[in-house]
């Protein structure tokens, strides 16, 4: 264990956000505790956030970290349930200037620390990297799940390596790397998470994407580092079909917060309808259009589980995006003009 220094200082926090995590953790911390240095290693250390456990977690982290191992590990409680609530406590907790979140089925390898170090170092506009990822699965893959890999942060982020800040224009929160500093302006700036992110077994989700737009309108650049390279391990109940079914239910009901930020992105409108369009009810409306112009689909989604069907996955999406829309009524004006003032330039 170590004290927590007054300042932030040079080197890489890892921070393994952990939810009833205690068969998954030994191989996420053995991964961790391996990394290994070409040259003076950086700084760095391990942080375990127990968000609200009910099970071991804790113990297990102090017990399988090898005594031996010359980076440093620390266990600090979240009581407050959620994903985001987790990383705002690791990024508190976090004594070094680059904050990694790795999650406690992600398998990372062993130059990680040091690759993120170097990138961060060599691009000092860039407010958040993050790499490239493989499936590691429990079972056998199901036939359909090459085809939607990207619903479990699986894959390439883009084509190559550089900066992806008005391509892709987000990073999976699995392996995201933070510069503290850019995170500590954005909060400066009156940044809060709109978006709940993961609660437990909810599949609520979307936080890393906020993040990654915030840092955007903020002037920070995003950058894909396909060298850092993550194994994500997946176990057999989120490789069924409804279990996927529920994770794009989430991801449409994230887009319900993130399009205050797509549109803060945009110019101020000059004409009626682009004004209309902003609004709740040209937004609901147009879900409500789309579901209704496809009853088939939507018959089909309700009754049967068309295993490998994307028309399923894409109905699910609009599903959660109304729900949230209808959850959200009196919000979503005032979120968009909050978000559309906190626009400004980095430098």
């Amino acid at each position: 264990m170590t004290e927590k220094p007054s300042a932030t200082q040079e080197g890489v926090s890892i921070v393994v956000c952990c939810h009833n995590s205690a068969r998954l953790l030994p191989e996420t911390l053995s991964h961790l505790a391996a990394q290994q240095f070409s040259s003076l290693p950086p700084s760095c250390e391990v942080i375990v956030v127990d968000n609200a456990s009910t099970d071991e977690t804790a113990k297990i982290a102090r017990e399988c970290w090898p005594d031996d191992c010359p980076i440093p590990l620390r266990i600090v409680p979240e009581p407050k349930l959620g994903l985001s609530n987790a990383r705002l406590r690791g990024i508190a907790e976090a004594n070094y200037s680059i904050v990694c979140f790795v999650d406690d089925d992600n398998l990372v390898s062993h130059d990680w620390a040091e690759i993120v170090s170097r990138v961060m170092s060599e691009h000092s506009e860039v407010g958040a990297c993050g790499g490239q990822v493989e499936a590691q699965c429990e079972v056998a893959q199901p036939r359909w799940f090459e085809r939607f890999q990207n619903y479990y942060a699986v894959g390439q982020q883009a084509e190559q390596e550089g900066d992806v800040t008005d391509t892709r224009g987000y990073l999976w929160g699995a392996g995201l790397c933070l510069r503290k500093e850019a995170f500590e302006r954005v909060v400066e700036n009156g940044f809060s998470f709109l978006l709940s992110d993961r609660k437990g077994e909810s599949l609520s989700s979307g936080g890393d994407a906020e993040l990654c737009y915030a840092l955007k309108l903020t002037g920070w650049r995003l950058w894909y580092e396909p060298r850092l390279r993550l194994r994500h391990f997946l176990t057999a109940p989120r490789l069924q079909w409804n279990h996927l079914r529920r994770i794009s239910r989430g991801f449409g009901a994230a887009t319900a917060g993130i399009d205050s930020y797509e549109m803060a992105f945009k110019e101020e409108p000059g004409k009626v309808v682009e004004r209309l369009r902003r609004t709740w009810g040209w937004q609901t409306l147009a879900t409500v259009w789309h579901l209704a112009r496809q009853p088939v689909r939507v018959l089909r989604a309700a009754l049967a589980s068309a295993e490998g069907d994307a028309s399923v996955l894409q109905i699910e999406n609009l599903w959660g995006r109304l729900l949230e829309l209808l959850r959200h009524r009196r919000s979503y004006g005032s979120n968009l003009r909050r978000i559309q003032t906190k626009r400004f330039d980095r430098l």
